[in-house]
């Protein structure tokens, strides 16, 4: 396989998603020697995003950036930008809005995702590029990568591991990584 390069030619580290074998909700993610489980979206992998269709899509997407839930969870040396998540932040994701795939403030009356979520989720949530730098209505927003539900449930199109498992990847990210979906 032919490394991942950026646009000026340069090559880029790769986190690959590969699907389960016999799950096409599961997922092995791999970086460097380490290979840990993940869940991804409700409907599997498609190289056709839509908004709410439950799928992971099949791209190569950059890591902007994170958030951490600082009260909750301890991060591990990264070289990641990680932002601390308060309780104004939301992320608009209805189409129709200026702010669609974006990070807003509360109160916002479009439809959103809480970022401080109970169900601790996004205690640490990597934003992924997908539908980001060049936005489409209803192409997909919110696809990031965030830690497990308990039992490796499925996602709504994102990637996600165990706590233990993100913290392992996270020593070794950087800015600039690619996260590459494969189908």
């Amino acid at each position: 396989m032919q490394p991942f390069r950026d646009q000026k030619h340069r090559k880029v580290s790769v986190l690959t998603v590969r699907s389960a074998p016999r799950d096409r909700k599961r997922a092995l993610v791999s970086l460097g020697g380490i290979t840990v489980p993940a869940a991804i979206g409700r409907s599997g992998t498609t190289p056709f995003k839509r908004e709410g269709d439950g799928a992971t899509p099949i791209a190569p997407m950059r890591i902007l950036s994170g958030f951490v839930r600082g009260e909750r969870v301890s991060l591990p040396p990264t070289r990641l930008p990680m932002r601390r998540i308060g309780k104004d932040m939301l992320w608009c994701d209805e189409p129709r809005h200026p702010a669609y795939n974006r990070l807003v403030k509360a109160p916002f009356r479009p439809s959103h995702e809480e970022m401080m979520r109970a169900d601790g989720l996004y205690d640490i949530c990597l934003v992924l590029d997908w539908n980001i730098s060049s936005r489409k209505r209803y192409g997909g927003s919110a696809i990031f990568f965030h830690l497990i539900k308990p039992g490796y449930q499925p996602t709504a199109g994102c990637v996600a591991v165990s706590l233990r498992d993100m913290q392992r990847l996270l020593r070794v990210m950087r800015p600039g990584m690619v996260v590459k979906v494969l189908g």
